[in-house]
Order: structure tokens, then sequence, then C-alpha cells
């Protein structure tokens, strides 16, 4: 959830740049964007449309989830003459290997789910199982190989709006709000000239 806030602030600064500098804002030559959206189908069956999310097998969702990732690293492979993609690709590469090395779910430890939902709620839910029937799966840390790496991670608490993320998350945030602000960004003092095609 912390991608859209980041893609809205780089935007955002993108936008403020260019008019700064008085350039026409242009979006990211971005390369295979069908290749994103491939990406995401998965996840919006498996963990987003309420009429499917509980219906598949989990060995299905976590097969599902690795495709997903592996998919976005290809979409960052793609484009990878924009500088911003690698910074996406390590992020997503940090969130696969804790993925794979847990089987094939992004673990959360029952200290950081008590955040989330009522104490009730989190009784109810055995150590092992998905939580909130998302991607993630409740497990101790010190069950949890590459606990770093995991979703421990949580906005302050005086934030309305409270979820889990991962350090890969904060590093694919990073790279998806420089995708957009160095859309706009211009070298001081340098100024552009426009150059006409002369006929051979």
């Amino acid at each position: 959830m912390i991608l859209l806030p980041a893609l809205l602030a780089g935007t955002l600064v993108s936008l403020a740049l260019s008019a700064r500098s008085r350039q026409t804002w242009q979006a990211p030559p971005i390369q295979a964007p069908w290749v994103a959206i491939l990406a995401f189908l998965p996840q919006l069956i498996l963990f987003y449309l309420p009429a499917t999310r509980r219906l598949i097998p989990d060995a299905w969702v976590a097969a599902g989830l690795v495709i997903s990732q592996a998919l976005l690293l290809a979409f960052c492979w793609h484009n990878r003459r924009l500088p911003a993609f690698w910074i996406l690709a390590a992020g997503l590469v940090l969130n696969l290997a804790v993925i794979l090395a847990n089987g094939g779910f992004m673990p959360i430890s029952p200290e950081t789910a008590a955040r989330l939902i009522p104490q009730e709620s989190l009784q109810a839910l055995s150590l092992g199982e998905r939580f909130g029937g998302g991607k993630d799966i409740l497990l101790l840390e010190e069950s949890t190989r590459l606990a770093l790496l995991s979703d421990r991670l949580l906005p302050p608490g005086w934030f309305p709006y409270q979820v889990a993320f991962s350090p890969g998350d904060v590093v694919v945030a990073v790279g998806a709000f420089l995708l957009m602000a160095l859309q706009g960004r211009r070298s001081p003092g340098i100024r552009f000239p426009h150059y006409e095609e002369k006929p051979c």
C-alpha cells in the first residue's frame, strides 16, 4: 500500500519541477506495460476479489504470488534503461527472497499482527495460517527465515491506516518515487536547446 503514495508524491514533485523549469511534463517512457498488468492479475484473483480469494488452495496461492513477483521482475528487465527500475527490481528481489524462503508467502509475526487486528481475532488464528486472506502467513519471528525482510514495519501509531510492510516494499516505493520524480528534473543553469532536423 505504500507504493501508491510513493507514486503520487513522485508525480507531484515531477510536476513541480517541470513547472519550475517551464518544461512540458511527460510520463516515464515505460516499456511493455502489459507485463505489469499480467503480473497484477494473479494478485487480483488471489487476494482482492472476495469471490475467488477464499476458494483457491493455499498451494496455488503461493505459486501465484511467486509467479506475480517473477513477472514484475521481467517488467523491470524490460525497463532496465531507466535507472529507477534497478531500485524497483532490488526491492522485488528482497521480497521474493523472503517469500521463497517461507513457502511462498510473506511472513508476519504475531507481534506485528497484534497492531493490525483485535486480540481476540488474532487468538483465533494458528501459526502457519494465512493472515487476512492475503499474501501474509502468521509465523513466529524465530521460526521465520530471513525475518528481517518480512512484513515487520508499521506506520506511526497516529497514522489513520495501519498496514504492515517489508523493507523490500520500502525499496520498491523509493524506486517508484524516483521513477516519477526524475521526469521533472532539470540541471540548474542549463538550457535545453531545440534542434530542428535539417534536410539531407
